[in-house]
């Protein structure tokens, strides 16, 4: 379903809290269909934003170590995501 998210658990480092709020705010855009957030649904949106992120953390918390690391690498680790998320910083 949600192909695009990275496996977390197994990370070195661990995942950080801002990886694991990435890849709840991408779980809730693919389970609601919001993919742009307005007035009207970013209480809704925001609050499952929350709630996925502690369920997850809870669960990366609770689960053993992986005997491999995941095969792919989160988003906010990949250099270009990282220079996109600087540029767009400097421009705000």
């Amino acid at each position: 379903m949600c192909r695009n998210i990275t496996t977390l658990r197994g990370l070195e480092p661990a995942a950080t809290p801002a990886e694991i709020e990435a890849a709840a705010r991408q779980y809730v855009r693919k389970v609601s269909g919001v993919q742009s957030v307005s007035d009207a649904t970013r209480e809704a949106f925001e609050a499952a934003v929350a709630e996925v992120t502690a369920t997850t953390t809870r669960l990366l918390e609770a689960l053993p170590a992986r005997r491999q690391p995941p095969t792919t690498v989160p988003p906010l680790r990949r250099p270009e995501v990282q220079a996109r998320l600087a540029a767009k910083g400097k421009s705000s």
